[in-house]
């Protein structure tokens, strides 16, 4: 079953990237450019789940939304 989680990407102050996902707690990446941490948070989220799987712990489904408003300045 294929699910779309979330995934936050922040910039960081040496011009890498990291990454997470909200639904998955501890699901984590790091990456020297956007396109490799997305590539990498990919592969941490299909390793995370298998971990849950092999553990017998139920997948979380992603319910994570993300929305962009006008900030008043």
């Amino acid at each position: 079953m294929e699910r779309q989680y979330l995934v936050i990407v922040e910039p960081g102050a040496d011009g890498s990237f990291s990454a997470y996902v909200p639904d998955l707690p501890g699901c984590v990446s790091c990456g020297d450019s956007r396109e490799e941490v997305r590539r990498l948070i990919r592969e941490a989220i299909a390793f995370h789940i298998e971990g849950l799987k092999e553990d017998g712990l139920p997948v979380p489904e992603p319910t994570s939304r993300a929305d962009y408003v006008d900030a008043v300045a």
